[in-house]
């Protein structure tokens, strides 16, 4: 393993890029402690050159966001023939649309708060105040704007009272040409990790996020002392185990690779709710992957090694 190339891809030009830039810093410095040669490369018209003509052992892809994770990136690594952590394209297409993956997950009698979908285009054909009243009277308030694709939190903000529709959808649209609606479920904020091991896919220890401000936006994420987080999550035994199967189950289902992330709620009553899953979780100093990481009693370096090797391998 000591003599393998692992080129990091980091960056892009997503909205996520510097948090990108932030986890391939850090995913780059764990491996080289586990002794592999690392570089790391933006995403930019020089990739594919570099690629064909560096030909590395193992790509893993620290893209957030966009190309990263709807599948584009790994759509090329796939032709090229290059082994790479994660998902492969179709999977990523899968998870990487937000009411695709609640709609696999309801398919499969997964609890997951009700939502609707809807283009800007409709707003503007069909009349803004009255789409805004159907949602309403659909969802209930307090609901959840988020766009149907991206991730770090961007562009999603609560909505508790009517009055805040209009302003929330703009804003939600700045990130996106398609908001989901989704009822806002309380209770306990947790983050799953599911990591791929020789027995199959294992869900590492649940991460409880309390944000200081109540809702876990990209600030409360990414802005150190913003957010309180407890790893385990201080959950019964009964609904740490269904929080855990709940990610497996999400994994399998969507035809994940190597590692996600799923996001959920536990309500009081301690049924589990879906909310999203993430293809290619945040490795930053205020991620929950390295939280869940180290609470199981490994190393993030060992993780992501162990996946290069079992990249490697898969590609014979």
């Amino acid at each position: 393993m000591a003599e393998r190339s692992v080129a990091v891809l980091a960056g892009g030009l997503s909205h996520e890029r510097d948090v990108s830039l932030r986890s391939g810093r850090r995913l780059s410095a764990a491996l080289r402690g586990q002794g592999l040669t690392v570089e790391e490369w933006d995403t930019d018209a020089g990739l594919l050159k570099r690629l064909r003509d560096q030909r590395p052992d193992a790509v893993v892809v620290a893209l957030h966001g966009g190309e990263g994770e709807n599948g584009s990136v790994q759509t090329v690594l796939e032709m090229l023939g290059i082994p790479f952590v994660g998902s492969g394209a179709q999977a990523c297409r899968r998870g990487w649309d937000k009411p695709t993956a609640k709609a696999l997950l309801a398919a499969a009698e997964h609890d997951t708060p009700d939502w609707v979908v809807l283009p800007h285009s409709t707003f503007r054909e069909l009349g803004a105040q009255g789409v805004l009243d159907a949602i309403v009277e659909r969802i209930g308030l307090p609901m959840i704007l988020k766009p149907d694709q991206g991730g770090s939190a961007l562009g999603t903000q609560v909505v508790r009272d009517a009055s805040e529709l209009p302003a929330a959808m703009v804003g939600c649209f700045a990130y996106g040409d398609t908001v989901l609606a989704e009822r806002f479920v309380d209770g306990v904020e947790v983050a799953v990790t599911v990591v791929e091991r020789a027995e199959g896919p294992v869900a590492l220890p649940a991460v409880e996020i309390v944000p200081e401000n109540g809702v876990y936006d990209y600030t409360a994420r990414y802005t150190a002392g913003l957010t309180d987080f407890f790893t385990p999550a201080r959950l019964g035994d009964d609904a740490a185990k269904a929080v855990g199967e709940l990610a497996v189950a999400a994994h399998r289902l969507l035809g994940l690779r190597d590692i996600s992330r799923t996001d959920a709620v536990v309500r009081p009553d301690g049924t589990v709710q879906f909310l999203e899953v993430n293809l290619s979780p945040g490795l930053t100093e205020t991620s929950t992957v390295p939280m869940a990481v180290e609470a199981s009693g490994d190393t993030l370096g060992e993780v992501f090694a162990e996946l290069v090797d079992r990249a490697v391998h898969r590609a014979g």
